[in-house]
C-alpha cells in the first residue's frame, strides 16, 4: 500500500511543494478568494453519504454556508451510504436536501452497477480498478452545478482526493479544473460573469488529515458510509479498496472509526 501511495502522489501533485502550501493556506483561511473574502451565499454540496462528503459539507458548512446538499441514487451496490447521506445532512442541518434517481445500472460497466465481483485482496496500483463508474463524477458535477444554478449558488463543493485514493481519473485536479471552465461556458451564470467556484477542500488530504478533520469538526464517522459491498448483516466488509483506504486512514491518524466493520 505505501508504495501505491507514493505512485498516486507522484502522478496527482507534481508540484508537491505548492500544493502543500495551498493546503496549508485554506486550513488557515489565509488563501483569500472571491468566494471567501465576501460573506458566502449558499453553497451545493455533493453528499455520497461517504466519509469525504461528509467532511466537505462540514467544512462548507464552517465557512458560514448554508447547504443545499445533492444525493445521487444511481443504482449503487452500497446503496447504504443513501442511508448516511440522509442522516448527515439532518446531522448538519442543511437546509435543502434533494435525492436524485439516476440509474447507471442500465449501463454498468463497474463492479458497483453491475454484476461483477468488487476486489477484496487489493487493487493494481497502475490501473484503474473495476469499482470505477464510468463517467461518474463528470455526470453528477453537471447536475449538481444544474442546481447550484436553480438554487442562487456558486459556490459548489465536491469530496473528491487525489492522493489516498483508488486511482480514478474523474478525482484529479485536473478534471476538477477543468470542469469548472466547462461550467463557466456552458451556464447562463456563467457567461453573464458570475461562474461557479468548486471547491475541492480535500483535494491534496491524505486520508489520515481527512479523519483529523472529521475529528477536529466534531463528526461521527459512523455516520457516513465507505464500504463497496456491505455484508448480509449490514456491516462493512473491511476487505474492499474503499474499506482499507479508510481503516489506514483512521489508523495513521490515531483516531476511532466507530464504523463497524465485519
Amino acid at each position: 500500500m505505501a508504495a501505491r501511495s507514493s505512485f498516486l502522489q507522484r502522478r496527482a501533485a507534481p508540484d508537491h511543494v505548492a500544493d502543500l502550501l495551498i493546503r496549508e493556506l485554506r486550513a488557515s483561511g489565509k488563501l483569500m478568494t472571491k468566494a471567501n473574502s465576501e460573506a458566502p451565499g449558499p453553497a451545493v454540496v455533493l453528499l455520497s453519504g461517504g466519509l469525504d462528503s461528509m467532511v466537505s459539507a462540514a467544512l462548507a458548512r464552517e465557512r458560514g454556508h448554508a447547504i443545499h446538499a445533492l444525493t445521487i441514487d444511481y443504482g449503487q451496490r452500497h446503496i447504504r451510504e443513501l442511508q448516511s447521506a440522509k442522516a448527515i445532512a439532518e446531522k448538519l442541518g442543511v437546509e435543502r436536501h434533494v435525492e436524485l434517481p439516476l440509474d447507471l445500472r442500465k449501463f454498468g460497466g463497474s463492479a458497483l452497477t453491475a454484476d461483477i465481483d468488487v476486489p477484496k485482496t487489493g487493487v493494481d496500483e497502475d490501473a484503474i480498478p473495476v469499482t470505477y463508474v464510468p463517467a461518474r463524477n463528470l455526470v453528477f458535477l453537471a447536475l449538481t452545478t444544474a442546481f447550484a444554478e436553480s438554487s442562487g449558488s456558486r459556490d459548489i463543493f465536491i469530496g473528491v482526493n487525489a492522493l489516498d485514493y483508488s486511482g480514478y481519473p474523474d478525482c484529479r485536479p485536473e478534471f476538477i479544473s477543468s470542469f469548472a471552465e466547462t461550467a463557466r461556458l456552458g451556464t447562463k451564470q456563467g457567461v453573464e460573469g458570475d461562474p461557479f467556484t468548486i471547491h475541492a477542500p480535500l483535494q491534496y488530504m491524505t486520508k489520515a488529515d481527512i479523519a483529523r478533520e472529521c475529528d477536529r469538526l466534531g463528526l461521527d464517522p459512523a455516520w457516513s458510509w465507505s464500504c463497496y459491498d456491505p455484508t448480509p448483516e449490514g456491516r462493512a466488509c473491511g476487505e474492499c479498496d474503499s474499506c482499507r483506504l479508510r481503516q489506514k486512514g483512521f489508523e495513521e491518524a490515531g483516531v476511532i472509526d466507530t464504523t463497524v466493520y465485519s
